[in-house]
């Protein structure tokens, strides 16, 4: 990428989209091009149409994207699959018409099979069943990836996918209906350190691992791909090591000063037993991740703690 071509980060409010932009932004590309959902809705093919016509991005980072934890999973099931499934459709598609030198699209763990050996290996894909609490996500994350490789070996478009791993950082979602596990715990236990209450409840039991990656270690890995990578077979994005929610849960306590109990709820569904991704493919392409968990924790709660970022 040169720094006067012109880059359109869809997605550029969620967390990942907003990492890239700062990236971007201190790499010294100033033509990036941005709109809010509200301005853009990206699941009407007339609008994307007509925003490629009139901008003509030169590069594409497609970062946006329907996401939620296993509650909102599971009640939004058809949202999750159509809105993935438009966004995906109507930006490749404009992509390939106006004629973007390079697109990478972003997908997720969630598209691994929910038994697949550990570490995950980018060749794992569709080699069993989905976890039925994120299947309608992964399904259209799944079918985006294939729609760049139809893209590439029909038309020679440069459409690359990654799939990063569980991510945090700056502006992630708080909401405890919608959340993932990592900023679901943050809010949890501020809250409960701050109104002195006598537990807190984890989903499940506990015992899955989770491997996660801070969103601007992910936005470096995107950046580092866009400039050095051109095969169509996905690339894992992750820093190689794992976790139980309930170690997480601990690190999260501590961080944040509680002193009360954990307790668990079997009610709820653990998902996947563990998401461990096999990263030496983009290892060996000379790409690995800097921020280590107790940092990144540690950064994402001192900017939030006196906000009110629920």
């Amino acid at each position: 990428m040169k720094v006067e071509d012109n880059i359109f980060v869809a997605g550029h409010q969620g967390m990942v989209g907003a990492s890239l932009v700062r990236r971007l932004n201190k790499e010294g590309f100033h033509n990036i091009l941005t709109r809010s959902s509200a301005a853009l809705d990206l699941r009407n093919q007339q609008k994307v149409d007509a925003f490629f016509a009139a901008e003509r991005p030169d590069y594409v980072f497609l970062a946006a994207a329907k996401v939620g934890g296993i509650k909102a999973n599971h009640v939004y099931q058809a949202e999750f699959l159509y809105d993935n499934l438009m966004i995906q459709c109507n930006v490749l598609k404009a992509a390939q018409q106006y004629g973007v030198k390079k697109l990478l699209f972003l997908g997720s763990s969630c598209i691994y099979p929910k038994y697949a050996a550990q570490p995950i290996q980018e060749s794992s894909l569709l080699t069993g069943p989905l976890e039925e609490s994120n299947q309608w996500y992964a399904l259209a994350k799944i079918s985006g990836i294939d729609l760049c490789k139809a893209y590439h070996q029909q038309y020679g478009c440069r459409f690359i996918s990654v799939m990063p791993t569980n991510l945090y950082g700056p502006g992630d979602n708080y909401n405890l209906e919608t959340s993932h596990v990592l900023p679901a715990l943050l809010r949890k236990f501020h809250e409960a350190r701050k109104y002195k209450l006598a537990s807190v409840t984890l989903w499940g039991s506990g015992h899955p691992k989770r491997e996660f990656m801070h969103v601007d270690d992910c936005a470096d890995a995107c950046l580092f791909l866009m400039e050095n990578y051109e095969d169509t077979d996905i690339v894992n994005i992750g820093v190689g090591t794992d976790l139980s929610i309930l170690s997480l849960a601990h690190k999260i306590k501590a961080l944040v000063g509680y002193e009360g109990d954990i307790v668990f709820d079997a009610s709820v569904p653990d998902g996947t037993p563990r998401k461990w991704l096999d990263v030496s493919k983009i290892n060996g392409l000379g790409w690995k991740a800097n921020i280590s968990l107790s940092e990144g924790l540690a950064s994402v709660y001192a900017s939030c703690k006196n906000e009110d970022w629920w």
